[in-house]
């Protein structure tokens, strides 16, 4: 579905292409979530219509735009606190546990670097030059990549200056494509809004935190599929839970 596309509510007021996209989304998502109660692929079908639905929308949405400055061996933006959700933080910690031996064999061992980055506090939402280096950036490789959060995915940028600029702490924002943020902030969003509606956990964590703890639980999966939150430790609140549910509800309806 388009998100330019505009529509009408029931009442007769015109809605905008992004609150139909969203809505479009979020009953999608229950839908998925709501087939596969309990089923032992739940945690693989969600995450995989998130990614699927995020890059054939963006696609979409990006054809007429120049071509992006992002490219394998540049991680400059790879500094920034990223935020995930809980069926997100889940599949990079199920890749993290696959990978790790073969990582060790050529000197990586991403469960210290991981557990090394996660005893530093992450800085509040500001520049670049603020933030702390990934873990899971290795000689400007991101080594979970495959797996990497919708908020990875929707921040790219068409200027590199301009990135090394942020990195350097000469440039107050980060310049990011705003196409793929919008596209990555619905789809999200309407992920919450359905895992909130089919009593999962729905709010948004620090990834590094999160990965920690779900490392640290074997059991984290099935507490996710029995609507446990044990990811709460690394919620972020710069929104509240209260606050985004409003939104969601607004936007569903």
């Amino acid at each position: 579905m388009a998100i330019a596309s505009e529509g009408q509510a029931e009442d007769g007021r015109e809605e905008a292409g992004p609150a139909l996209f969203f809505r479009a989304q979020h009953e999608a998502f229950g839908t998925t979530l709501a087939a596969n109660k309990g089923a032992p692929n739940l945690l693989d079908r969600i995450w995989m219509q998130a990614f699927s639905s995020y890059e054939h929308n963006v696609a979409e949405q990006t054809r007429d735009l120049p071509p992006l400055a992002c490219r394998k061996g540049c991680g400059t933006c790879c500094r920034i606190q990223v935020v995930a959700t809980a069926p997100e933080v889940l599949m990079v910690a199920r890749y993290v546990r696959a990978m790790a031996d073969g990582f060790r064999k050529v000197g990586i061992d991403l469960p210290a670097r991981l557990a090394a980055a996660a005893a530093i506090a992450p800085e509040a939402a500001g520049t670049m030059a603020l933030g702390r280096e990934c873990p899971f950036l290795v000689e400007g490789i991101c080594v979970i990549y495959p797996v990497r959060p919708l908020a990875c995915r929707g921040h790219v940028s068409f200027n590199e200056e301009a990135c090394v600029a942020a990195l350097e702490g000469e440039a107050d924002e980060v310049p990011v494509s705003e196409s793929h943020r919008t596209v990555r902030a619905l789809v999200q969003g309407a992920l919450q809004s359905a895992l909130r509606d089919t009593g999962h956990p729905w709010a948004l964590y620090d990834l590094v935190a999160a990965l920690r703890i779900a490392l640290e639980r074997p059991d984290a999966e099935a507490a996710f599929a029995a609507g446990t939150d044990v990811f709460e430790p690394a919620m972020i609140d710069h929104v509240s839970r209260e606050e985004m549910a409003r939104t969601f509800d607004r936007l569903k309806v």
